[in-house]
């Protein structure tokens, strides 16, 4: 049910508040779906070891990734900024690390904004998904996390579902091949199809801007 009030989001007694792009909506509230798969259990058994790591910090190093949170904006469902905790700046950058190859850290690294890419162009068809960057190679110690989408249909202008198929070696030059990882999880292009990427350069810990694009399969 849409309308009209401040800005909500959350969920209270059996109603959810929540907005898209044609404006404020009510839901009725629904138990989260519990897939159980193993990107899901990986999730939350990352998460698990987080916490442990995080009890196990000193009091100097949790001082220190809370300063690194207050250096960390992100966005939210409505629109408005916010910093984080020094917690969830820990889980942002290890998580992000572990999904690099690289070793996690106990105290707080110095801020890196990665540069982010210039232009992408994205080869994709029944027999073949490549993906060309500038600029390229990437810098030194720099990979690329590269997301994309289940298929759409070609008239979908926006998705939501992004997942993580690979993560380049630092410095790689373009272009990158990404059809088996594509297949083996979403299945074999289908002509007419749409699908959705997201390409976010990645170094220290941290993830720069994302550059996102669709392609339909041809």
């Amino acid at each position: 049910m849409k309308y009209l009030d401040v800005p909500q989001s959350g969920s209270r007694e059996a109603k959810v508040a929540s907005r898209n792009r044609f404006g404020q909506y009510y839901r009725n509230r629904t138990s989260p779906v519990q897939p159980r798969t193993s990107a899901q259990l990986n999730q939350r058994a990352r998460m698990a070891t987080n916490a442990a790591g995080w009890r196990a910090l000193t009091d100097a190093q949790r001082a220190g990734w809370l300063s690194l949170g207050l250096m960390i904006t992100r966005t939210d469902s409505l629109g408005q900024t916010y910093s984080l905790n020094g917690f969830a700046a820990y889980c942002s950058v290890n998580n992000n690390k572990l999904q690099a190859g690289d070793a996690v850290v106990s105290a707080a690294p110095a801020v890196v904004t990665p540069a982010g890419l210039a232009t992408v162009t994205i080869t994709l068809t029944a027999a073949a998904l490549s993906i060309a960057y500038t600029a390229t190679p990437l810098p030194a110690a720099t990979r690329l996390f590269i997301f994309a989408s289940p298929q759409r249909s070609a008239g979908v202008s926006f998705n939501g579902d992004y997942r993580l198929l690979a993560v380049t070696a630092a410095a790689a030059a373009s272009p990158h091949n990404l059809l088996a990882a594509y297949t083996a999880k979403f299945g074999v292009p289908v002509v007419g199809n749409k699908v959705f990427f997201s390409l976010a350069t990645y170094s220290g810990g941290f993830i720069g801007s994302p550059f996102n694009v669709a392609q339909v399969v041809v």
